[in-house]
């Protein structure tokens, strides 16, 4: 069976990211139906009811601007870390948000901690280390995708602003590259060119041989070609005398 050259799209790409935004949209509603305040169900640092925040803290949000801000990037890098690593993904998801949640109970302020923006910096985190680290040449382009478009997010893992859970998006980031170091992910094979194989023989090469040892081009001026000399031999015979013939 022959490598896999390129990567494939599944149903789960799509579906677990719509699912994901759709529970966090879910959650905010019905605290606004039922005129409740779940933030209690949050990451409290240091205490035991607090641990609880880990599992529910990331479906929890203070207002339709939290998460709004939250919705494109967790639903954006969720559907990457499925395409391009689908074998770790899961494992990336569950134990990057538990890990990252800990990290926020352990260092955290004493304050309710919610919001998904520690898992979008896991995700942001892994899929940029991750792909510098696979050096396959389409993982490392998302790589800089992501670095591009999310990078001014790396100021947050610092205490900016003090309505930030910043501890939440370093505990995400740590967590992030830990993970990219750590967990092994099957990717595609990349194709080598001719001169990249171990049978390659530059003397051989058509393209190479346009060039002298100096890399000059060799410009050719004529075509040179073999022109085989065809010889026709024609041989006369004179026609003989007719001495039996006679007229009536």
């Amino acid at each position: 069976m022959s490598a896999e050259t390129h990567f494939k799209f599944s149903n789960r790409v799509l579906l677990v990211p719509m699912v994901s935004v759709l529970l966090i949209w879910t959650v905010f509603w019905l605290e606004l139906k039922f005129q409740s305040n779940w933030n209690d169900f949050g990451i409290y640092p240091r205490t035991l009811t607090g641990l609880r925040g880990i599992i529910f803290g990331p479906f929890l949000h203070g207002s339709v601007e939290h998460l709004y801000n939250n919705t494109i990037p967790l639903a954006v890098l969720m559907a990457s870390l499925l395409y391009f690593y689908r074998s770790i993904s899961f494992k990336v998801l569950f134990w990057g948000m538990l890990l990252s949640g800990i990290i926020t109970w352990l260092i955290g302020r004493p304050s309710y901690h919610i919001g998904a923006s520690g898992v979008i910096y896991l995700l942001a985190s892994f899929i940029f280390f991750k792909g510098i680290f696979t050096k396959h040449f389409r993982l490392v382009a998302v790589s800089l995708i992501v670095s591009f478009i999310y990078g001014s997010m790396l100021w947050y893992i610092f205490p900016i602003k003090e309505e930030i859970s910043w501890e939440g998006h370093l505990g995400g980031f740590v967590i992030g590259l830990f993970m990219a170091v750590f967990l092994k992910a099957k990717v595609p094979v990349v194709p080598k060119y001719a001169w990249e194989k171990d049978d390659y023989n530059e003397e051989e090469d058509e393209f190479l041989q346009q060039f002298d040892k100096d890399g000059n081009f060799i410009e050719k001026t004529a075509l040179e070609t073999e022109v085989n000399e065809i010889r026709v031999k024609y041989h006369f015979k004179k026609e003989n005398d007719r001495s039996g013939d006679s007229e009536n």
